[in-house]
């Protein structure tokens, strides 16, 4: 089962490349390994000269502990075992395959109030 929060203000985000960025949503499920968050991000640069992955791979890690982990509260619900932070060029819907619009993916563990990168 997959649920959508999308409750969140999508003002631009300030993040260490500089590139603009707006939140996007805020989905959750509980895949085999447990309750995974997953806050997408609208980064309509990425995939072009200067916006490769790993030109913005800092960034994505700056919004797990800046944004992501902010917005995990027990007031708010369980607490994840994994947040996912995705960048896509554009809004497209979870799930669906969009091959003209490039995506970055990232997951991480939270320790101690740290996003900790894991491998997908």
């Amino acid at each position: 089962m997959m649920l959508a929060l999308p409750v969140f203000a999508s003002e631009p985000l300030d993040v260490p490349s500089g590139q603009p960025v707006t939140f996007h949503e805020m989905l959750w499920d509980r895949p085999g390994n447990g309750l995974v968050y997953r806050f997408r991000f609208v980064t309509p640069e990425i995939g072009q000269d200067g916006r490769e992955y790993e030109d913005v791979e800092i960034d994505m890690h700056h919004l797990c502990e800046t944004f992501a982990i902010p917005r995990l509260s027990p007031d708010v619900g369980p607490q994840p075992n994994q947040i996912v932070i995705s960048f896509s060029q554009e809004e497209t819907e979870f799930g669906v395959a969009t091959e003209d619009v490039t995506q970055f993916f990232e997951a991480y563990r939270v320790e101690d109030e740290t996003c900790i990168l894991e491998f997908f």
